[in-house]
């Protein structure tokens, strides 16, 4: 079998794998009743409950956290199928908090029109920095998020607290937590003061028309952060921001990513692995469709290395017909992630396998387009790079080619077809 076709057969096998996944998680049904939700179609066996009738204030000045519970607590108890309604305003929220599981045996709607506001600047000595959540759904089955709203985490001013992964981490605009079945569309987070949108230990959620914006300077704003979660699906968004725009750790299993612009930011990224102790595996992504602009990476596999690095694989992992547009480092495997000092001693022992490039075009900044740094304890194994056409647009230096170039260390079973630029790794 060629390079080639044995990267068709892997993309196949995956779309069967994730056809097959989504038809045990039940998805039809809730995309059906996402879409009734999203035209306006009227049920009569759904009974609403808006946050106004709560007590909410939608003015942007009284804190309505409570109003926002009482409002959660109904919708939950309510045994037939219920929505939860948050009408144009702007509602200032603290720490939120939708628990399950409920007793509704239909997926629970929760529709954002509106703007929610975090804690404001001038609040900043009162608020809890111990929380690591500003709104969280939690142990859900069955949950439809939607309306074309906005949650802004007012991040601006907290973001001279970030601790550079040091300490507790700041706030996570919007996070699902055991959340199984869920659909979440038409929904904007700008300025967390931490991450955007974390999922984690979820089954089979699909997350669709987002815009995501933070400014390229903002420290630790990841956009999506993926971790112990099985079938994620992302489609059709858009995310600004200051860290990766899509980030996926360990224990990330069938992942669809498609039709993403990305940029600014540091691109796509597996990793970094190896951080855990018992670290899960990452295997059976797809990244496909997908732009870049103006980012420091654009598809990145990185793992740590040092003393207390643990081992687990990445592999199953296919990036397809991608366009990088001024992407400083538009192709890299970095297995020497934060090595320095002692560490140096100590290589990566992440396993990395089964990685295809295939349809990469655009430009890079830096001469390096390609950069391939695997752990010379556990090679990287069975990369393929097919139709790899990338131009360099840095500034010219001299000593360095006018073109960009490919460096490769510790990899075997490399392969290579079609376009090839800059030249395959020798």
């Amino acid at each position: 079998m060629t390079a080639i076709s044995r990267g068709a057969a892997l993309i196949i096998c995956l779309a069967v794998v994730i056809s097959s996944c989504e038809a045990r998680g039940g998805v039809n049904p809730l995309v059906s009743r996402a879409r009734g939700a999203i035209r306006g179609v009227v049920d009569s066996k759904e009974k609403i409950f808006n946050v106004l009738q709560f007590g909410a204030k939608p003015d942007g000045r009284h804190e309505s956290a409570m109003q926002f519970q009482r409002t959660w607590k109904a919708v939950c108890q309510w045994p037939g199928k219920a929505k939860m309604v948050i009408p144009q305003g702007r509602f200032l929220v603290g720490p939120l908090v939708f628990t399950g599981p409920c007793v509704n045996k239909e997926p629970i709607v929760v529709q954002i029109r509106g703007t929610l506001l975090s804690a404001s600047p001038d609040e900043l000595e009162d608020a809890p920095m111990d929380v690591d959540t500003w709104i969280q759904f939690y142990e859900l089955n069955g949950l439809i998020v939607i309306g074309g709203g906005t949650l802004d985490g007012q991040g601006a001013a907290f973001w001279s607290h970030d601790l550079g992964g040091q300490g507790p981490g700041l706030p996570v605009n919007l996070m699902f937590q055991k959340v199984n079945n869920a659909l979440v569309r038409k929904l904007s987070s700008v300025n967390p003061k931490g991450f955007h949108i974390s999922v984690v230990q979820c089954n089979n959620i699909r997350l669709y028309n987002l815009r995501i914006t933070a400014p390229a300077d903002s420290p630790n704003t990841d956009g999506i952060h993926i971790s112990r979660s099985n079938l994620v699906k992302i489609a059709r968004s858009e995310i600004a921001t200051g860290d990766d725009c899509i980030g996926m750790i360990q224990g990330s299993t069938a992942i669809s990513i498609k039709n993403v612009k990305c940029g600014p930011g540091h691109g796509i990224s597996i990793g970094s692995l190896g951080k855990y102790e018992n670290e899960a595996d990452v295997r059976g992504v797809v990244v496909k469709n997908c732009t870049f602009s103006n980012t420091d990476n654009g598809l990145r596999i990185k793992t740590m290395r040092g003393p207390k690095a643990t081992a687990s694989r990445a592999s199953s992992i296919i990036f397809q017909d991608i366009i990088m547009r001024d992407v400083k480092n538009p192709i890299i495997i970095d297995q020497e992630y934060n090595a320095h000092g002692k560490n140096q001693a100590n290589p990566s022992p992440v396993k990395i396998s089964d990685v295809h490039f295939i349809n990469v075009r655009g430009t890079s900044t830096s001469p390096v387009a390609v950069q391939v740094a695997c752990s010379r304890i556990v090679p990287c194994q069975n990369l393929q790079f097919y139709n790899i056409n990338l131009d360099y647009v840095g500034k010219p230096r001299k000593a360095l080619p006018p073109t960009c170039t490919s460096t490769c260390t510790f990899a075997t079973g490399l392969s290579y077809g079609g376009i090839q630029k800059p030249p395959a790794c020798h």
